[in-house]
């Protein structure tokens, strides 16, 4: 039986969600905020999330961020914001799906399903990979990236990114010199029914140069590759 956490404040659209779940044959734990939510994340072990936008203790695209730290399992944004930008900052921080507010139960439990069933496919090669280096520094010691903690220092200090920033440095680094399409990356990030589109890569891009980089404009580390994508180098 597929366990699924909801997050969701509003009573009435947890209720229904929890009562339509049930009946199909899902475990659900309705969590009434964010708090809630990272506490049973652990003791509940759902195999998939659904997560209201507009929580009580938590701000919902930060939440997702921070879940999305903690667990590989699909998460489905539910939302009554249908904003193209608002889609775009959630995927951006880890959500694999979006739902706008009012939406068929139907629909919810089709989404459901093909999250589901392509995490389970992939998952046997996440379990039999070789275990990635936890803790990776660029020489002369610029850049330190831990993977575990995911964390990012730059010529000692600590920087902020978003999950999808995060993503993308770690596999520039761990492939040093080799090139990446705005395809390869979207991918990488989301899967192959992304929203992501290569624009949004474009911009991931920038900002971590503005992040990591001495002279963004002139990069030393992350290289365009012209009408190709991008690359690192050492």
């Amino acid at each position: 039986m597929d366990k699924i956490l909801l997050i969701e404040d509003d009573d009435i659209i947890g209720e229904m969600i929890c009562m339509y779940l049930t009946e199909e044959g899902f475990l659900v734990h309705r969590c009434l905020n964010g708090q809630e939510g990272m506490s049973a994340l652990s003791e509940f072990n759902p195999d998939l999330i659904l997560l209201d936008l507009v929580l009580p203790d938590y701000e919902g695209t930060e939440l997702c961020n921070t879940l999305r730290s903690l667990t590989p399992v699909p998460i489905i944004i539910i939302s009554s914001n249908s904003k193209v930008s608002e889609k775009i900052e959630a995927f951006t921080v880890g959500a694999d799906d979006y739902l706008c507010k009012p939406f068929s139960m139907h629909e919810m439990k089709a989404r459901i399903g093909v999250l589901l069933r392509r995490f389970k496919r992939e998952l046997p090669a996440r379990q039999e990979a070789a275990p990635a280096r936890q803790e990776i520094t660029v020489p002369p010691a610029e850049l330190e990236i831990n993977v575990e903690k995911r964390t990012l220092h730059v010529r000692g200090e600590s920087i902020e990114m978003t999950f999808s920033e995060f993503e993308l440095i770690r596999l520039l680094i761990e492939h040093p010199e080799r090139v990446y399409r705005r395809e390869d990356l979207i991918n990488a990030l989301r899967g192959f029914d992304s929203y992501i589109n290569e624009r949004s890569i474009d911009v991931h891009i920038t900002n971590l140069r503005r992040k990591i980089e001495v002279n963004p404009k002139e990069p030393r580390y992350i290289k365009t590759v012209w009408g190709v994508g991008y690359k690192f180098v050492i």
